[in-house]
């Protein structure tokens, strides 16, 4: 029959686990073997199909123990979750790194900030020091040759929960003591002499713009030197991710941190704006190793309650990185003690070769049980366990496991399955389309579009991104724990659509009417619409957009590093951060373009963020659940619906758990009741 078939080909038969219970509207558990232990997320595919699920297999068969693939259910429990005092240190040596990358992502906002300058001996007998020549440069300048427009908020202030951005900027705030600036005059005349003075503003004395004089001619360096450490970062997520699969998340760290030692500290030695440039590169492909093996051993480490928690502790440890960065600066005065000071923490990272485990997750999921036995062995040593805390027979399991072979996965089998690779791309736009357009908000707030910045100095806009996206942060866990992953994050990107819209069409829409009273209705609006009301909307919706565009970015990342199973979880985590990185790009390529395309920049993200709002409902829900092992894992880890179903309303499918109750109905078939062989139940044939 039928039926049968359908619960033949899903695994069903005697020796079957009993299903997990449904959670938060999750998808019908299924009767399979090979599913419950997983975390029972058998059930309907992309299309609404019920998936069926791999069958069992004995040990020593095709597949290991159920038992010893159960890694939240059985594995993590033994070892006694987070309630271990080794287990707690391990998330402990996660979370201090978070501090260092916070210095070194947002580095470029000091070491790369465009001061204003001036011919040098112009200012003698002029106004005190410290006082800007030109003020707030108009964007035409550089494209006539002349001095480069100062970048309120360059490249990216992010604030990120992890690796991303380069930091951020702004215009004004105090500068050391320099030669006086000349009265305010053509900006032309600076870029007709052969030395400069400069008023830089982030408390250095001395920085990479000033010291190899790259304005006027050579402005265009400065954003080469801002892509370098995206580039880099960018290529490091995608390699390493591919590296840490196949050899190890442990191998991956301890290296990347080796080589950003031996990088970082030759960028400080550099003796000329190339030599930084390409180093700078080398020391972001290292910064995405240890950003990326830190993120997935900490996800990993945690059971499924936890999990965000401990992921946002790094985010505020990083956050704080970047409140920290300008008492740095002017502790340091000079741009090469100022990077020797943000590298030599990561000194200390090298004690974690001796003190820090390969992931016990990675092992298990890729076979590598003879390893894995001693972890848990060292696991039980470090927490005074004894063995009869082993009640479901985990090290019984796993001797009988040890001739296997590892069986070890790169990310480019995720491009034979059906549903895995549809959640990863949606989560790519999502984490480009956030970072990309966090930038346009940024620009719109300090200054570019208004006529009267909220903020004119360094420190105040510097903060001002820092705070947002501290409080970025902090609704991130509130939302997280009332909606959901995919309902947090759904309800991000709908602010940031929103406040993007508002934006470009309901200012644009303001300003039009303003000029062209044609009515008295319009009369009234554009006398009560000034110029200083519209900038305090648009600083309003930029405000609004930087903080749900942070929160989508941040979302996003941890989002894929939930759904990708183990075995890939690296490369798919890599693909997500390298999108993010490619969005925070575009904001140096329009800054090397004199802010040409900006509108459109702008308008392009805010399509994506319509896009995005729809591909979300694709996702799963993943709160609560346990983390996928395995590609066919992660392949059955599917779509809900957002709202939980009514009390009382029928599904509109059957469950394997439903259909396992009329297991007695080919017996009745078989048995001669009238009916042909094909029908079923209720007289019926099947389609």
């Amino acid at each position: 029959m039928a039926i049968d078939r359908r619960r033949e080909a899903a695994g069903g038969g005697p020796g079957r686990l009993p299903p997990a219970a449904e959670e938060n509207g999750a998808l019908p558990p299924g009767d399979a073997a090979a599913s419950a232990p997983l975390g029972g997320r058998a059930g309907p595919g992309g299309g609404g199909d019920i998936q069926p699920l791999p069958a069992p297999h004995a040990a020593g068969g095709t597949h290991p123990s159920l038992l010893l693939l159960d890694y939240d259910g059985s594995v993590l429990p033994f070892l006694g979750g987070l309630g271990g005092g080794y287990q707690k240190t391990l998330v402990l040596l996660t979370w201090i790194p978070a501090l260092f990358i916070g210095f070194s992502q947002f580095s470029d906002s000091f070491l790369l900030d465009q001061p204003n300058f001036w011919c040098r001996g112009a200012g003698k007998g002029a106004e005190s020091a410290g006082v800007t020549a030109t003020g707030r440069w108009g964007g035409g300048d550089l494209a006539n040759g002349t001095s480069p427009p100062t970048t309120p908020f360059p490249t990216a202030a992010w604030g990120t929960a992890g690796p991303l951005g380069n930091g951020s900027g702004a215009d004004g705030g105090e500068a050391p003591p320099l030669p006086s600036p000349p009265d305010k005059g053509d900006n032309a005349s600076n870029c007709d002499c052969h030395a400069w003075d400069y008023g830089i503003r982030t408390g250095l004395v001395q920085n990479v713009v000033s010291k190899w004089d790259l304005v006027c001619d050579n402005a265009w360096k400065v954003h080469v030197a801002k892509f370098s450490l995206l580039v880099g970062l960018i290529f490091g997520y995608l390699i390493t991710g591919c590296i840490a699969d196949w050899f190890g998340r442990r191998p991956v760290l301890l290296f990347s941190i080796i080589f950003i030692l031996i990088f970082g500290l030759t960028v400080a030695l550099s003796v000329n704006v190339t030599m930084f440039s390409t180093l700078r590169f080398f020391e972001g492909f290292c910064l995405a190793g240890v950003t990326l093996t830190l993120y997935a051993l900490r996800i990993e480490l945690c059971p499924p309650g936890k999990r965000f928690m401990i992921t946002m502790v790094a985010s505020f440890v990083t956050t704080a990185g970047q409140f920290l960065m300008p008492g740095l600066a002017a502790l340091c005065r000079d741009w090469q003690v100022l990077q020797a000071l943000i590298i030599c923490p990561f000194l200390l990272m090298l004690l974690y070769w001796s003190i820090f485990p390969e992931s016990l997750r990675w092992l298990m999921a890729t076979h590598q049980f003879e390893p894995a036995k001693k972890l848990i062995l060292h696991f039980t040593q470090k927490n005074r366990m004894s063995p009869e805390s082993d009640i479901k027979g985990v090290m019984p399991e796993l001797e009988k496991e040890l001739s296997r072979r590892p069986r070890k996965v790169c990310i480019v089998k995720v491009v034979g399955t059906r549903n895995l690779w549809k959640n990863i791309v949606v989560l790519c736009v999502n984490s480009l389309t956030g970072f990309g357009i966090h930038h346009c908000f940024a620009r719109s707030m300090m200054g570019h579009e208004v006529k009267e910045p909220l903020l004119e100095d360094f420190y105040a806009d510097y903060y001002a991104a820092a705070g947002i996206a501290l409080a970025s942060c902090l609704a991130m866990c509130l939302a997280v724990r009332v909606l959901g992953r995919r309902g947090g994050l759904l309800l991000f990107m709908i602010l940031t659509a929103l406040a993007s819209l508002l934006q470009l069409g309901l200012l644009n829409l303001i300003g039009k009417y303003s000029q062209h009273p044609d009515s008295e209705l319009q009369l009234k609006l554009a006398v009560g619409m000034s110029d200083s009301v519209k900038d305090k909307f648009s600083i309003t919706f930029s405000i609004v957009g930087m903080f749900a565009s942070h929160a989508v970015g941040s979302l996003s990342v941890f989002f894929c590093a939930e759904i990708t199973p183990t075995v890939i979880r690296c490369g798919g985590l890599g693909l997500v951060l390298a999108s993010a990185g490619f969005g925070m790009l575009t904001a140096p390529i329009i800054e090397l373009h004199n802010q040409k395309g900006y509108f459109l920049h702008h308008v392009i993200f805010a399509c994506c963020t319509l896009i995005c709002i729809i591909c979300l409902l694709l996702l799963p829900e993943s709160r609560g659940q346990s983390l996928p092992e395995s590609i066919p894992d992660g392949e059955h880890y599917t779509r809900q619906p957002l709202l939980p179903p009514r009390r009382g309303e029928q599904p509109l499918l059957p469950t394997h758990a439903e259909l396992k109750d009329y297991s007695g109905l080919h017996d009745a078939a078989a048995a001669g009741d009238g009916r042909p062989d094909g029908a079923t139940a209720n007289g019926g044939r099947p389609m």
